[in-house]
């Protein structure tokens, strides 16, 4: 695993389709962002623990990250640390994966999404 790249699997890539639709965003990068978040503010470990990246949505960690990839890095190092594993990179790459696809799971899952301002409210939980 890498960090060059974010790759996603063929359920997670239907579930971002129909989260652009709802939502209206209209890049994977900003759904996969608010995803990894989403995740990461919920102290339990994913109960995801392979993740068959199989779909053909890839994107560089530029382009996931944007200008904000120190703190999306940190965040990543941080969670790495409290779940008891060593910031390396192939741990630090493999806690993206499995927190943006827990992500995507709890976002395409919940029953109230219907735009952008129902995902700002989650943040403000």
């Amino acid at each position: 695993m890498s960090l060059d790249s974010v790759r996603l699997s063929q359920p997670a890539k239907d579930q971002l389709i129909k989260l652009k639709r709802i939502t209206g965003i209209k890049n994977w990068n900003t759904l996969c962002r608010w995803a990894l978040v989403l995740s990461l503010q919920d102290p339990s470990p994913p109960l995801v623990r392979e993740v068959d990246t199989d779909s053909n949505v890839e994107m560089s960690w530029k382009t996931f990250a944007g200008a904000y990839g120190d703190i999306y890095l940190a965040l990543l190092k941080q969670r790495c640390l409290v779940d008891g594993q060593e910031p390396t990179e192939d741990n630090i790459s493999y806690a993206l994966t499995i927190h943006i696809h827990r992500g995507i799971g709890h976002l395409a899952g919940r029953q109230g999404l219907k735009n952008v301002s129902d995902l700002i409210s989650l943040a403000a939980v």
